[in-house]
């Protein structure tokens, strides 16, 4: 079989491109040599395919596995998933429109160096595909050409993508052309022959090795017992957010109707991260950062902040009021909120309950309207479409890191290692128990700006911060992963934790004997450190590790640190066993009475 996983989207911003076929599927649909297509979404992250499967047999019986993966969130959002993929291909293609300047940098800059080191020294070929015709002018194949240099995506710009990864690359100006399609696929067959030669290569290497070569056949060594398996853990970002909202923590903003007969209270960082209008309206940017007059004459429409308010929220001072100008959207505004909290995503749901709410088509428009208004990029144009694309574009994991590690609406500091490191109380409470209890209960904590964090180290704790404002995080070594794993601990932040163990687990499993056996890591502490800090599966999986590996770690000073249950633990399941070894003794006894000589070895 053939595994290909491609990433990116071929797509861009333009109608025409939209009319396209993707690359895979117009690839398969046309191709004399593939036959039997099915598809199936192979999974999915808040109500979006994060990428298709597509089974089919090419060269008339070999098994074609291609996952299609539009959006690069995967890498952000599903660490674990996208490392699998990556390293379980034959065959990666790697798509972007030469007319989605932005998506380009974003894969140069954040995308490509992830790929490249889960690719660490595999030799896995990777396919670049410029796609498109660029839109402002005839497309120019020449690396000197600077004309498109501004809109579009160079063909320079793509040559030094594919020499950074080792890749080869495609530009392809339209997916209808016949002509086009074929070289695509030509170039794909030849990897996919590569793919096959190198695999019934090493089969055949595979199968000379287990001749017999001895009437007496040396005992087989079985194969060690299956690692535990550790599960992740959904994500609950969304709902922790929408929770914030309904029980109404840290608020520090206070939305009134002109009567002051009703008030609605929100965060003023979860509105930031959700609308450039609400970042406007809170100072945090002026009209001339905002540079779009339509959001600036909305946010003057539609609400007013009284002179006076506090723009800081320290500790017991009363949230800032904002009167809503516009009854009816302020009779909608509770609905409003909650379609900003759980992500700015579910609009069909949100026109459904103001429909439902207002019980009139007019004025059910007019509210939709204004949170189109809302939710308007500053220079865009906003459509129902677009407000529809925030589902697809992950907003609070990348709008709320505009917040993290920054003074702007921050309303705490941590005092940590002689530094200090600002945070917004909403998102703390809204992600972390520990801290929803620290600041809304009888500790000092609650009435203090200033907290003092201990045990930790500064960079651990920044990681900490990260994942709650993102959602994400990415450790450095294994050393900071179970740094960051005894943070989540301390602050019972389980999925964070379950991250770090998988992220532990990963890199220890992909680690060859050799470094293994050199390594200056401590395996047997980082077992009392996951036993300590209560992570139990991690310590479980790192005793069978131990046991598996029983003839590397055996000859270390630090074995005889275990403890006599885990001792015996790791003589009861270690590999190979001492019957294999007394089994091995006796024939390599056997081979020398008979003074037989070995052809293998």
């Amino acid at each position: 079989s053939v595994n290909i996983v491609a990433f990116g989207n071929e797509r861009g911003g333009f109608s025409e491109d939209n009319q396209q076929p993707s690359l895979i599927w117009s690839y398969l649909r046309r191709s004399a040599l593939v036959s039997q297509i099915d598809s199936s979404l192979s999974a999915s992250h808040v109500g979006n395919p994060v990428c298709t499967e597509y089974q089919a047999c090419v060269f008339g019986n070999v098994r074609l596995v291609v996952h299609d993966c539009p959006l690069w969130d995967i890498f952000d959002s599903d660490w674990y998933t996208s490392r699998s993929l990556v390293g379980g291909a034959d065959i990666i293609v790697i798509k972007y429109s030469v007319n989605d300047k932005t998506s380009f940098q974003d894969l140069k800059d954040s995308y490509a160096p992830m790929i490249k080191k889960a690719l660490n020294q595999c030799s896995v070929p990777v396919i670049i595909s410029a796609i498109g015709a660029r839109k402002n002018g005839v497309p120019c194949t020449c690396p000197l050409c600077t004309s498109d240099r501004r809109s579009c995506v160079t063909t320079s710009e793509g040559v030094q993508l594919a020499k950074e990864l080792g890749a080869t690359y495609l530009e392809l100006h339209t997916l209808n052309d016949f002509h086009i399609q074929k070289y695509f696929g030509g170039v794909l067959e030849y990897f996919m022959i590569q793919s096959l030669n190198q695999k019934s290569s090493e089969k055949m290497k595979k199968r000379k090795k287990t001749q017999k070569c001895h009437r007496v056949q040396p005992p087989q060594l079985e194969q060690p017992e299956k690692m535990p398996i550790l599960k992740g853990e959904a994500s609950h970002y969304d709902a922790d957010l929408h929770n914030l909202l309904c029980c109404c923590q840290c608020a520090d903003v206070a939305f009134y109707p002109e009567d002051l007969s009703t008030v609605v209270e929100a965060n003023k960082a979860i509105l930031g991260s959700a609308s450039h209008l609400f970042m406007l309206l809170f100072e945090v940017k002026s009209p001339a950062d905002i540079r779009d007059a339509a959001i600036v004459r909305t946010a003057q429409s539609l609400f007013a902040v009284e002179a006076g308010a506090p723009r800081s929220v320290p500790p017991c001072v009363p949230p800032v009021r904002v009167v809503v100008k516009d009854a009816v959207f302020c009779s909608c505004l509770p609905d409003i909120l909650r379609f900003l909290y759980s992500g700015a995503f579910q609009w069909e749901q949100l026109e459904e309950d103001l429909k439902k709410k207002l019980k009139d088509p007019e004025k059910t428009e007019h509210v939709l309207e204004k949170v189109k208004c809302i939710l308007k990029a500053p220079g865009k144009l906003n459509t129902v479409k677009d407000c529809r694309s925030h589902q697809t574009n992950g907003l609070y994991s990348t709008s709320l890191r505009l917040f993290f590690n920054t003074p702007v609406l921050a309303d705490v500091i941590f005092k940590i290692q002689g530094a200090t490191v600002p945070a917004h109380r909403a998102v703390l409470v809204a992600r972390c128990e520990v801290m929803a209890a620290m600041f809304n209960g009888n500790y000092l904590e609650a009435n203090s700006i200033l907290v003092p964090v201990y045990g930790v180290s500064k960079d651990t704790f920044l990681s900490f911060l990260e994942y709650l404002y993102t959602d994400s995080c990415c450790p450095a070594s294994i050393l900071q992963a179970m740094s960051l794993l005894i943070c989540a601990e301390m602050y019972q932040v389980m999925r964070l934790q379950h991250i770090c163990e998988l992220y532990i687990i990963t890199q220890l499993q992909s680690m060859p004997s050799r470094e293994l056996a050199s390594t200056s890591l401590s395996i047997v502490s980082l077992l009392k450190k996951a036993k300590f800090h209560n992570s139990d599966c991690l310590s479980t999986w790192l005793l069978h590790f131990i046991a598996t590996n029983y003839l590397i770690f055996s000859q270390k000073p630090e074995f005889q640190d275990l403890s006599v249950e885990e001792r015996n633990f790791v003589e009861m399941h270690r590999w190979p066993s001492n019957l294999y070894l007394k089994q091995l003794a006796d024939y390599r006894n056997y081979v020398h009475s008979q003074k037989c000589h070995c052809t293998v070895m």
